[in-house]
């Protein structure tokens, strides 16, 4: 039986990433927000914790909000590690209302794309109650083209001395789904298998921008991650404040 997603993947999912370059990717995203009293942050989908780690470290009072359990434990275990106090919520951002407001909140690497498209305007309303005042709302999605063109009908590999990863993708319309499959080292040796089922949705730009009007935001601006051209960018960035 598969697993939910971000099970066994969310004790590897950091290390099998460390081709993204997150440190850049944070500099891109704290230089989106450099225009904003910021003070406290809410990190939507935070997974491993990556990002909540990073932000926290440039003085913010960072909040760290995700659905995985496992993800959850595995961000608070590298939080403790490092030395890095944040906080950790578990919930589901299109029912989950949060205790406080925050002075801007992120949203990034495929958060936007594991929301079906019935529930987008609930989390984008959650995250509207969650915000000031003027406060800033940052995220990104992966494009359509990415899904169409990189991911549909392709099978990718990562395969290293402690895991193999195996992720076997397809899309269907507006949905994508991939089959994962790891095999990780156990400490005696042998490999033990598991399997997790991801599903993401297709967005186009104007589905994010009529969800975010009707949320309550008003758009800044949209741009292709890390300065490129959306036509031809694999993930399209979005800032917007509440009104």
């Amino acid at each position: 039986m598969k697993n939910a997603a971000y099970v066994t993947l969310a004790e590897w999912f950091e290390y099998l990433n460390d081709d993204c370059d997150y440190e850049r990717w944070s500099q891109y995203l704290l230089e989106k927000l450099s225009a904003f009293p910021l003070t406290t942050g809410l990190d939507v989908g935070c997974g491993g914790g990556w990002f909540t780690r990073r932000f926290q470290r440039e003085g913010y009072a960072m909040t760290g909000l995700d659905a995985s359990r496992e993800m959850l434990d595995k961000a608070q275990e590298t939080a403790l590690k490092e030395g890095v106090k944040s906080e950790y919520l578990l919930g589901d951002i299109t029912r989950k209302k949060l205790p406080r407001r925050f002075s801007f909140a992120i949203a990034v690497n495929d958060l936007v794309n594991y929301l079906p498209k019935d529930k987008l305007v609930a989390a984008f309303k959650n995250i509207h109650g969650a915000l000031v005042k003027g406060g800033a709302f940052l995220f990104d999605i992966s494009s359509k083209r990415k899904f169409q063109e990189k991911i549909a009908n392709t099978v990718s590999v990562d395969d290293r001395e402690e895991v193999t990863y195996l992720n076997f993708s397809s899309v269907e319309g507006e949905k994508a789904v991939m089959e994962v499959t790891l095999f990780s080292r156990q400490a005696d040796g042998r490999y033990l298998r598991s399997d997790e089922r991801h599903e993401q949705y297709i967005y186009e730009k104007e589905e994010i921008l009529a969800a975010l009007q009707e949320s309550g935001f008003t758009l800044l601006e949209t741009e292709g991650h890390l300065h490129e051209k959306e036509e031809t960018a694999d993930r399209l960035t979005f800032l917007a404040v509440r009104k």
